[in-house]
């Protein structure tokens, strides 16, 4: 009986790992789950980028005019 409750354990975490997802498997959209990371990351890279401020685009756009 103490070996079973011993192996218990030991089952049920083989178990969860073998329910993970591997990297080449299809995600959603058709990429794979690694591919579909990737976008998810640098999508929320570009979403972080700061606005250039109006101020300073109107300064940038008269020193490439010549003002």
């Amino acid at each position: 009986m103490n070996r079973t409750l011993l192996l218990l354990p030991a089952v049920a975490a083989l178990a969860l790992a073998a329910c993970s997802r591997t990297d080449n498997e299809p995600g959603p959209g058709g990429v794979t789950v690694a591919e579909a990371k990737a976008l998810d990351d640098a999508a929320e890279m570009l979403e972080s980028r700061d606005a250039v401020p109006p101020a300073e685009a109107e300064a940038a756009a008269k020193e490439s005019a010549g003002e």
